[in-house]
């Protein structure tokens, strides 16, 4: 297994604040595993709950929303659950088995892929987007925060994360 916490590209919070988005980067930290990232989001104070973006060694990104009690998931690859503890905890809390190491050829989304339908990406064009092996984790993420209208913003916080 791989260390989490020094393979996360990039982690990124978003959340609705009086009618605009709010976007910051995270300590890499904040996604070393998911009780710490969900502890994390809780404390923003998004009208609709807090967004997480976390993309994790050019491989796969999770998104997790808490809203209230409310916890919904979004793996972008299952196969990324062979070599990632974070991945592995996200089907965890979905229910689901760790694909075989023979299955990694066989990428597919996992989770609610209506996580942010609400705001602006219906479950259709998320799994789309995540079928598309042509992109990278940080560009599908990339391409949901623009459809969300947080995109420049979005844009910001991942360079900050790296600065």
């Amino acid at each position: 297994m791989a260390e989490e916490s020094s393979a996360v590209d990039f982690a990124v919070v978003a959340y609705l604040e009086e009618g605009c988005w709010r976007v910051e980067s995270l300590a890499s930290t904040a996604a070393r595993d998911l009780d710490t990232l969900i502890q994390t989001l809780r404390r923003q104070p998004g009208d609709r709950g807090a967004i997480g973006f976390v993309s994790v060694d050019d491989d796969f990104f999770v998104l997790v929303r808490v809203e209230g009690i409310d916890v919904r998931y979004l793996l972008s690859d299952v196969t990324a659950a062979t070599e990632w503890p974070l991945a592995r905890e996200v089907l965890d809390e979905l229910a689901l088995p760790v694909p075989d190491e023979e299955d990694e050829d066989r990428a597919q989304p996992a989770g609610d892929l209506t996580i942010v339908a609400d705001l602006g990406m219906a479950a259709m064009d998320m799994g789309a987007l995540c079928d598309d092996l042509e992109l990278y984790p940080d560009e599908m993420l990339t391409k949901i925060a623009q459809r969300l209208g947080c995109g420049a913003a979005f844009q910001h916080a991942v360079e900050a994360a790296f600065n």
